[in-house]
């Protein structure tokens, strides 16, 4: 008795894509300043990715973060820096003074974004220590996943990219 073999094609994120996506996004083509370094590798296997998500790992803009928040999956695409921009490692080491945290593990927060005209709040519980500024999870009753905050004050926290 001879079965057939199915073979089951694998559905992977196009990688181009990824590129023309980190192009539009840092304004500038791949190989260029200001633009990606390389273009992604195409031997990666992410898992489709119906939205992607893009922003600057840091405010230096050195790398390009790539995200898929279902399924979960994240690169980082490094960037051609102009040669004017101060390099990070250029400057000498100066260990940053310790800040305390102002909201603990297991303190109730509340998260707050918004713009004018515009405001949205929820409360929930941090996960961990935070210092102002400070990134740190919030469990937020409601769903299963933790959210990202960064700590403005004393039980109060905003969203990355917001400011309040």
């Amino acid at each position: 008795m001879i079965l057939p073999l199915l073979l089951v094609a694998a559905s992977f994120q196009d990688t181009a894509a990824l590129d023309r996506s980190v192009a539009a996004f840092t304004g500038r083509p791949t190989g260029a300043e200001g633009g990606a370094r390389t273009p992604v590798d195409a031997r990666l296997r992410l898992a489709t990715c119906p939205t992607v998500s893009l922003s600057w790992r840091t405010e230096q803009h050195d790398a390009v973060v790539v995200s898929c928040a279902g399924p979960a999956w994240r690169i980082f695409v490094p960037v051609i820096r102009p040669a004017s921009a101060p390099a990070a490692i250029a400057a000498p080491f100066v260990p940053a003074a310790k800040v305390a945290p102002v909201i603990k593990r297991g303190d109730p927060i509340v998260i707050e974004a918004g713009t004018e005209g515009f405001s949205i709040s929820r409360e929930g519980v941090a996960m961990g220590d935070a210092a102002p500024g400070g990134r740190f999870m919030v469990k937020v009753d409601a769903t299963r996943t933790p959210v990202q905050a960064i700590a403005v004050e004393a039980g109060r926290a905003t969203l990355p990219g917001w400011s309040n």
